[in-house]
């Protein structure tokens, strides 16, 4: 299918519906989603891109819940190659206990997709006493690829340059991007929840700019706005009240349509799968998507400005006390 052949996306586009249009560039591929519990966009991107992949690695914390992710896919897609790791990204050392686990797999991997976030609530430290928002949604996220980038780069073809997906969110806009001065040193003091979740998804664009560039193109980054979706982190005790707040959930902490326009969670899980697949991105690396489309203008100013993406890249290396090569 020539380029120009391809369907246009809108809000109400499905992943399913990506999918089967990009059912000739899944195909063969190897791809690894965080975050990919039940009730979920990461489990809704996973099970479509099975339909037509290779192999897709699901991961998550809570192996438990994973085993219920692969059946629920397996039913689905009976085809399906589903293989489970578990992975714990507000751990340094289970995110390089994982990583460890992925190198030795006998095939490349194609896609890296980072859909797993952190619940937004009250101040929380990791294990490695940063932020929990941050390490999970940001700092791990940077072990992960830096670790997986020599597998990420065996993939690459003549015709094929391997992806690295941030799932953000258009929420980095109403913060003042990412604070440099807590971002190692989280201080409980100045802690905002909300803001919390920006700054992480402003990281999380920024990223996807510099891994791009760092790589001079060897590596493709792509970050997006999945919408505001009611998935499973809006159910957690501790993101309710938060959520209630920003006017996403009424008091009985159903989605609320007075200020905010919701998707489903297979038109929640489209964007992710369109900046995984979608060929006409191929000379748009470091692209911010929404609705499934390329919308650079609608990136904060704090979050495109590529000093800050050098500053924070140069920051996580000396969180991680790794140096990000290629």
């Amino acid at each position: 299918m020539s380029e120009s052949a391809f369907p246009k996306f809108s809000f109400n586009t499905t992943a399913d519906e990506v999918a089967t249009a990009f059912s000739q560039e899944i195909k063969g591929k190897n791809v690894l989603i965080t975050g990919t519990s039940l009730n979920g966009i990461g489990f809704e991107a996973a099970r479509v891109i099975a339909k037509h992949a290779n192999l897709v690695v699901i991961t998550g914390y809570n192996d438990e819940r994973l085993k219920l992710s692969e059946e629920a896919i397996k039913k689905d897609v009976p085809a399906a190659n589903i293989r489970r790791l578990t992975l714990d990204l507000a751990s340094l050392a289970g995110v390089r206990k994982a990583a460890a686990e992925v190198n030795t797999y006998a095939e490349p991997l194609h896609v890296l997709i980072h859909n797993a976030a952190a619940a937004i609530g009250p101040f929380k430290l990791t294990v490695d006493n940063l932020e929990s928002q941050m390490a999970t949604d940001h700092i791990g996220p940077f072990l992960f690829t830096k670790l997986l980038a020599r597998k990420l780069l065996a993939s690459a073809t003549p015709s094929y340059t391997p992806r690295v997906v941030f799932v953000s969110s258009g929420a980095h806009g109403y913060g003042s991007g990412v604070d440099f001065a807590t971002l190692g040193h989280p201080d409980a003091a100045l802690y905002d929840t909300n803001d919390g979740y920006n700054q992480a998804k402003s990281a999380n664009i920024l990223t996807a700019i510099e891994l791009s560039r760092r790589s001079k193109g060897a590596i493709k980054g792509y970050s997006l706005h999945p919408g505001v979706i009611f998935t499973n982190i809006h159910q957690r005790e501790e993101s309710i009240a938060a959520m209630q707040a920003l006017g996403a959930l009424g008091p009985d902490a159903k989605p609320s349509t007075e200020k905010f326009q919701w998707k489903t969670i297979p038109q929640g899980a489209a964007t992710t799968v369109t900046a995984a697949f979608d060929p006409r991105l191929d000379d748009m690396p470091g692209a911010y998507l929404d609705d499934s489309k390329v919308a650079n203008e609608s990136v904060a100013a704090h979050s495109s400005d590529p000093a800050n993406a050098t500053k924070l890249w140069t920051a996580t290396e000396e969180i991680v006390g790794e140096t990000f090569t290629f």
